[in-house]
């Protein structure tokens, strides 16, 4: 799958449905997200952001028990469509998920793994792409002497780090980030968060967050979610500050969820 355009709106989503079996997750979606921003899902626990997220590269065709409805594009291509090769649609649309998850093997080979499955072998370049996704992910500097060490040995932030560096290492358009900090201390928290506000000079972030104080602080737009509908998508600073819905400003000021 390849990039055609170079249109504000990089994702489009129009009457999505997910259902698991007979239950619907997630109801009638409709929105655009834009190119090089940070979009924020939020939203009470299984009010739909993951569900919705995760079929934005067709992870949730794992679940034998999913469908999903409607249609999403990127850059004009509905995602959804029969002859859409998902292998190649998941280099362009990456994902790192809520707890880090390294492979059992070397920091560099955590990196150099997928680039070398789909066929780069030459040291040099793999080595270049090795460095290159290390510092995108601000990774480089703390790990550049321990590349032959386990990436287990790396703490809980640096691992999510380095699983951002490996989604990096493909060279994809779109991250779709699946509460990548939840499980971290305040300062890697932080750490991710400078991270995603860099990267989207370069790529689209979509980011499911529980932390409304990281949504507001991070994000260009967000979506708030309520059991499985959109009920208010806006500017970030807009939705915090003047929310136009009643549930969203009960949600934001602490009143559920």
């Amino acid at each position: 799958m390849s990039v055609k355009t170079l249109e504000k709106t990089i994702i489009r989503t129009r009457d999505v449905s997910v259902y698991y079996g007979e239950k619907r997750a997630v109801s009638n979606i409709r929105m655009d997200i834009d190119r090089n921003s940070v979009t924020a899902f939020i939203g009470p626990s299984g009010c739909g952001k993951s569900t919705l997220l995760r079929s934005m590269n067709r992870m949730n065709d794992l679940v034998p028990s999913c469908r999903v409805t409607g249609s999403i594009e990127v850059d004009g291509t509905d995602i959804n469509s029969a002859d859409v090769n998902i292998e190649g649609l998941r280099q362009v649309i990456g994902m790192v998920f809520q707890r880090a998850n390294p492979f059992f093997k070397s920091i560099y080979e955590n990196i150099a793994f997928a680039p070398r499955f789909h066929g780069l072998t030459d040291k040099r370049k793999l080595d270049e792409v090795v460095e290159e996704s290390l510092r995108k992910a601000a990774l480089w500097d703390e790990v550049k002497d321990r590349l032959r060490e386990s990436a287990l040995s790396l703490s809980g932030g640096q691992q999510q780090r380095l699983c951002i560096a490996r989604a990096i290492a493909m060279q994809p358009t779109i991250l779709l980030l699946d509460e990548p900090a939840s499980a971290l201390d305040p300062i890697s928290t932080m750490k991710i968060e400078e991270l995603v506000m860099s990267l989207k000079e370069e790529y689209t972030i979509v980011i499911v967050t529980h932390n409304l104080h990281q949504a507001a602080r991070i994000s260009d737009k967000t979506a708030f979610f309520l059991m499985g509908e959109l009920i208010e998508y806006n500017d970030t600073s807009t939705l915090f500050t003047t929310p136009e819905n009643e549930k969203t400003e009960a949600y934001i000021s602490g009143r559920f969820g």
